[in-house]
Formats: structure tokens, C-alpha cells, sequence
């Protein structure tokens, strides 16, 4: 399956430097492009995608607001968000996540990992750098409010469920929880889905912020 790309930055020097990079793989194709949050709205009305590739600071819509009009206004898995920022724009990032983002990379990213976390994405899953995002949550979970209120759902999870989720909210990846727990790889990603299902949540970034919110996992743990 090739991977629909649609790619907002307003410079358009990073935009024609990912697409190069982008349509150099057999399985991604440019779609579209973009110079800020308003004119991708207006470019996914046009062309279908798979994943938006989205810069934070932009003119006339930024990219956390244009993540949460993507997310509202599409019902279902597709396009799915992958956020860019810099270390000075970690408000930004956080503030993408809760939007519905499925991840966010660094814009020094190399090609490589930016590619993979494209098809990650794509497939359903969510980028999420254990040390980026630990540090992103850390510093703002005091935007949560006065205090964590438990979530009712978590009553839903099943004890090893539970356990997969605290892991998921540390960063670690399905092969690390694997190792931590003693069960297959497999098996982690059969727990991983009936969480999400559960808990009726997107994917993993939204599994993170929900263990932050509801204080199963705290700033510092």
C-alpha cells in the first residue's frame, strides 16, 4: 500500500526538502502541500491522505489547531497527525497531543526516523519518543488541573491490562513491555489493542495522556 502524504510547513524550502525525501520511497507519495494549518484544511477537502505532516508555528492557523479540526472534523483513523517541533516549542507539541496528534517528532529528525514514523503512523500506531515525551509530560502536567481525577473507564482493564498501559505511559515500545512482562511481542499488541478499545482512545499518544490525567502515572514515576 503506498502512504498518502501531505506535507505543512510555511517554508518552502523544508516542504520541498521532505517531499524529496518522501517520494524517494516506493511506498510514500506527496499528495499535497501546504503552507499552514488553514490551507491544509483546504487541501485534505480536495485530496485524500493518510498522514499530515504537521509544523507547530505557522501564520494565519498553527499547527496545533489545525491537529484539532483535522481530528474533530474526520471521523475515523484517516488522516492521521504527525507533529514536528523544536525543544522550544514543547507547549506546542504537548498541546498537539492532546489534540489528537499521533505523535511528534524533533524537525532535526534524520531522514531515516522521520520515515519510519511516517509508516508507523500510517499503519495505525503512534510515534512517541520515551524521552521527548516524558519530559513534555513531566513538565506540563500541572495543565491537567488542581489534581487527577480517576477515569472511570480504567475500572474496565484487566490487572495485566493495566500494567501493559502504566509501561505504554513510561514510553516503552511493545518489545521492551515484552521483555519487562515475559510474555511475546504479539501478545503485548493483542493487550495494547483491547486497551485503546476499552478505553475507546485513538492510539497510544492518547493511552499516555489518559494514564497522566487520571493519575495512574505521575510526573517524576
Amino acid at each position: 500500500m503506498t502512504v498518502r502524504v501531505v506535507i505543512v510547513d510555511d517554508q518552502a524550502l523544508v516542504r520541498a526538502g521532505f517531499r524529496m525525501v518522501l517520494d524517494s520511497q516506493p511506498d510514500l507519495t506527496v499528495v499535497g502541500e501546504a503552507i499552514d494549518g488553514a490551507d491544509a484544511l483546504r487541501v485534505l477537502d480536495r485530496v485524500e491522505a493518510d498522514v499530515v505532516v504537521m509544523d507547530v508555528r505557522m501564520p494565519t492557523m498553527d499547527g496545533v489547531e489545525a491537529t484539532r479540526r483535522i481530528c474533530a472534523d474526520r471521523p475515523g483513523d484517516r488522516p492521521r497527525v504527525l507533529v514536528l517541533t523544536t525543544f522550544d516549542t514543547e507547549d506546542d507539541a504537548f498541546a498537539a497531543l492532546q489534540a489528537g496528534a499521533s505523535g511528534f517528532l524533533l524537525k532535526n529528525v534524520p531522514p531515516e526516523e522521520l520515515l519510519a514514523a511516517i509508516r508507523v503512523v500510517a499503519e495505525g500506531d503512534s510515534v512517541v519518543a520515551p524521552s521527548i515525551t516524558r519530559r513534555l509530560l513531566d513538565r506540563f502536567a500541572g495543565q491537567f488541573g488542581p489534581g487527577p481525577a480517576a477515569d472511570p473507564r480504567l475500572a474496565q482493564l484487566t490487572e495485566r491490562e493495566r500494567e501493559v498501559l502504566l509501561l505504554v505511559a513510561q514510553g516503552l515500545s511493545n518489545a521492551e513491555i515484552a521483555a519487562r512482562v515475559h510474555v511475546a511481542e504479539a501478545t503485548v499488541k493483542t493487550h495494547v489493542g483491547r486497551i485503546l478499545a476499552k478505553l475507546r482512545l485513538r492510539d497510544r499518544v492518547q493511552a499516555v495522556v489518559l494514564a497522566y490525567e487520571s493519575g495512574l502515572v505521575t510526573p517524576g514515576s
